[in-house]
């Protein structure tokens, strides 16, 4: 599978974004999406996920209110929107797919992703 994940950019604070992560070459209906974050000298982290099918996502404690993950299976693509933006937001981007075919559960840590795209910046002002 290969993910290209666009729509980061420049925002000033309280403002809004929405990403988007293309799939191609594989079943991207099939398998758990993630969208994680990763800022100079941090470990990247979770922001959100959800399942195959749609029904059943999870959110980080930091955005939860604020950002929702969703999909449309039919133009295999996953989607970020991001509200009421934060500087604390600020960081490259990546949506992760799991090989894992009908997960019962949505991962939530990194290595449980096999697939990632190339990440996109979001800057967020004050």
């Amino acid at each position: 599978v290969q993910l290209q994940a666009s729509g980061g950019g420049l925002v000033q604070a309280g403002g809004s974004l929405r990403l988007s992560c293309a799939a191609s070459g594989g079943t991207f209906s099939l398998h758990a999406m993630g969208w994680f974050r990763q800022c100079p000298g941090k470990e990247r982290e979770l922001v959100a996920a959800i399942s195959w099918s749609g029904g059943s996502t999870v959110y980080s404690d930091s955005v939860k209110g604020r950002f929702t993950v969703s999909r449309d299976n039919a133009k295999n693509t996953g989607f970020l929107q991001m509200n009421r933006l934060i500087p604390e937001d600020t960081a490259v981007y990546y949506c992760a797919v799991d090989a894992a075919l009908f997960a019962p559960r949505v991962p939530t840590l990194s290595y449980a992703y096999d697939y990632w795209g190339q990440g996109t910046q979001v800057t967020v002002s004050s």
